[in-house]
């Protein structure tokens, strides 16, 4: 069992939503930290049936004594519930967690979204540093950090049947689409631009499907949480810059099980992406977790001088190159290097794939199987804990 890095100051009683991709441990968090909570899931027919067709009967499922706090899981399946929910908590001062896989029906239909009287959280999979000493970068790379994996005989196959079940099911539950067919040639397409500047027009001609379709796809697997675009950092800028958006599935192992291989493809066409989409997953929990404020972005130029991510927010600016290989040569660094003449108070990073901590040129160039379990001091280190180790210390003594 892992310890979570999620904080929610439950004590407070407030209602909250949280948001996070199915399989990411929501539930099984909160029967943690609420055990004598009433639980409503509406994945399970006896709950969703009667309140689908009318949500009025959540009232008479909650005891007229009950005190604790009011779990409804899966809340997109029935937007309307919302209206229900606003009035308990203001009529009978109950207290309400909504917890979710998808905010495409919350944001798009016309329901009382709680007028800003219940906060938003995010789930993600595990981070590193909830995972400790079962952490293994190799397993990582190929697996994912889905906790259900890791506890799973077949780790693989559990990977399948979440691709074959819970994405395709998902899409089929929220209505979004009826040709599946079509939208699983679309995933498989959508994973060979994982870590990618994305180009619309090359996912629809790969997978057969109208450019419309492949954009309303993306705009799905967004709002399902299960992927992610990132746009162009663009502030200020000082040179021309392209304007695609680069583009990852929410976990390293989704995307493995999703792209397809076979004997053409070269490993760096997938270790690559792979390694990038770890860091991005983790950077992402680590932001979310502690509450830094951070927006994500990437930086291009039309001549392919590029930075993998930039973090732009209250604490600072910091950009992120990921490289899988074990060295790291001059010319490697010439896209951090033009991103800082431009942005000089920028804090530069690569994470490579090598052993041993350097600086090069000025730039601090950290092994990423190190970084990865310190990522929150890069972000944040003003909130290190002065006993323990750090990536300086480390920097420092040569570890």
């Amino acid at each position: 069992m892992f310890t979570r890095q999620l904080h929610i100051p439950l004590s407070q009683r407030k209602s909250f939503f949280l948001f996070g991709p199915r399989g990411t441990g929501k539930a099984t968090w909160l029967r943690q930290k609420v055990p004598d909570a009433l639980f409503i899931n509406l994945l399970r027919s006896e709950f969703y049936l009667p309140l689908a067709a009318d949500p009025g009967h959540l009232r008479t499922l909650i005891p007229a004594e009950h005190d604790q706090w009011i779990v409804i899981d899966e809340i997109q399946r029935i937007p309307e519930l919302l209206n229900e929910v606003h009035d308990l908590i203001e009529s009978r001062g109950h207290a309400f967690i909504l917890t979710g896989s998808s905010a495409r029906k919350l944001r798009r239909s016309a329901v009382n979204l709680l007028a800003g009287r219940a906060l938003t959280y995010h789930m993600h999979p595990l981070t590193v540093a909830e995972q400790g000493p079962a952490f293994e970068l190799a397993q990582s790379l190929q697996l994912g950090h889905l906790p259900a994996r890791f506890n799973e005989p077949d780790p693989a196959r559990y990977l399948r049947d979440y691709v074959q079940t819970y994405l395709r099911e998902e899409v089929l539950q929220e209505g979004l689409t009826r040709n599946i067919g079509q939208f699983s040639r679309f995933l498989e397409s959508a994973s060979f631009s994982q870590g990618s500047v994305l180009t619309i027009s090359d996912v629809a001609r790969e997978a057969h499907i109208h450019r419309a379709v492949t954009e309303s796809y993306f705009s799905i697997l967004e709002d399902l949480l299960i992927a992610v675009r990132l746009p162009v950092f663009a502030r200020r800028a000082k040179r021309q810059l392209i304007n695609h958006r680069k583009f990852y599935y929410f976990d390293t192992g989704v995307y493995r099980t999703l792209r397809p291989t076979g004997p053409l493809d070269a490993p760096a066409e997938i270790d690559g992406p792979a390694l990038e989409t770890l860091v991005l997953q983790e950077l992402r929990a680590i932001n979310d977790y502690q509450a830094l404020g951070y927006e994500f972005f990437f930086w291009r130029t039309p001549h392919g001088l590029e930075v993998d991510f930039v973090l732009y927010g209250p604490r600072g600016l910091l950009a992120f190159e990921i490289k899988r290989s074990a060295s790291v040569q001059t010319k490697d660094l010439r896209g951090l290097k033009t991103f800082r003449d431009d942005y000089p108070e920028a804090a530069c990073v690569m994470l490579y794939g090598g052993s041993q901590p350097l600086f090069i040129e000025g730039i601090r160039v950290l092994p990423v199987a190190t970084a990865l379990r310190d990522l929150g001091q890069l972000l944040a280190p003003d909130r290190v804990d002065p006993m323990s180790p750090t990536l300086d210390s480390a920097f420092d003594t040569g570890k």
